[in-house]
């Protein structure tokens, strides 16, 4: 057992590696983000993951977590003063009664294979193992630990199933280029797209919890989510494709750009993301028209391409239509999981 002690606080990770000068503790506070955001790109950026993460973006993560008490449920590692270490743990309940603990955790990538992510993995398995243990949770319906990989993430995906972790789902990410022929996609007859107003904020948000409530793993909104969704600091909602019938929000593409990836990765890439219709008005080709129309819109605006994630086992057909609409394969991201015993 590998013992590291920080001011007054202690923290004991039963198999960390002595490396002598690591030592670990719990967040502090907002003067932790920067060498946070930093310790995460520096992982992107190895992983080939293609995103990278502002500070503001942090912090606005930060600020609204869910089931997640930072000073208790985020470990960092530093090592002569550097962070090397940043892991997460906290938990959902869907709305089948499902709950499901995640984990987190990013190593900087001259310190991996060193036994740390092992260590870690363990450590924030005992912690949620304890927030179980002390909530109201229904231990009578499934109970999982959840963490995420991909296909540039060889070792975080062989450290979950050397743990017991199984791939659950699959997700594509999907880029399509812009010069490729738009099908033709008319507007369902009846409906219209609108200019955004900040009255439409909540009859939008209404929309999207309604839409995906079919959805793998849905955890209906709270008003917590409503202030996380009005205050993003990434949301550009003049690029947003939102189709009304009447006085209803009948679909929409909340379309996004990132221009710190875009700077970085010299590319101009539109987000078609994400994509919902609600159920009175589904196939009638909503969905296809509001595509076909954000790409015209970053094709107009001089952007080399689009992309958008999308759900594998979608239960509406969306892998079918967004391939049809153009999108190719780009990477892909798993979702393990592993009963809680």
């Amino acid at each position: 057992m590998y013992t590291a002690t920080l001011s007054q606080e202690t923290i004991q990770i039963p198999g960390a590696p002595p490396i002598p000068g690591l030592k670990f503790r719990h967040y502090r506070g907002e003067s932790d983000l920067p060498a946070m955001v930093k310790l995460n790109n520096l992982v992107y950026t190895a992983d080939q993951t293609g995103e990278l993460e502002t500070l503001a973006q942090l912090t606005h993560h930060f600020a609204h977590f869910k089931n997640c008490d930072p000073h208790k449920d985020v470990v960092l590692a530093e090592l002569d003063g550097e962070l090397i270490v940043y892991s997460r743990v906290s938990w959902v309940q869907q709305d089948d009664g499902t709950t499901v603990y995640r984990l987190f955790g990013n190593i900087h990538p001259e310190w991996r294979r060193k036994g740390l992510g092992l260590a870690l993995l363990t450590y924030n398995e005992k912690r949620l193992r304890k927030i179980a243990q002390e909530s109201d949770h229904n231990g009578s319906m499934p109970q999982f630990f959840e963490s995420f990989g991909g296909n540039t993430t060889p070792g975080n995906n062989a450290l979950l199933e050397n743990a017991g972790y199984e791939i659950e789902r699959y997700f594509y990410e999907m880029i399509r280029p812009i010069d490729v022929p738009i099908p033709v996609s008319p507007l369902p007859e009846g409906l219209g797209i609108r200019p955004f107003r900040e009255a439409h904020n909540r009859p939008i948000w209404e929309a999207i919890n309604e839409a995906f409530r079919d959805h793998w793993g849905y955890v209906a909104g709270t008003e917590d989510d409503y202030q996380r969704f009005l205050h993003s600091p990434t949301r550009k909602t003049r690029l947003w494709k939102v189709a009304w019938d009447g006085d209803q929000v009948a679909g929409m593409v909340l379309n996004n750009h990132f221009e710190h990836e875009d700077k970085a990765f010299n590319q101009k890439r539109g987000w078609t993301d994400p994509i919902c219709v609600r159920r009175p008005w589904r196939r009638r080709g909503l969905a296809k028209a509001l595509i076909a129309e954000s790409i015209r819109m970053f094709r107009n605006m001089g952007f080399d391409d689009t992309a958008l994630g999308v759900d594998t086992n979608n239960p509406n057909g969306a892998l079918n239509l967004y391939e049809h609409m153009g999108y190719q394969l780009d990477k892909t991201w798993m979702s393990y999981r592993k009963e809680m015993k």
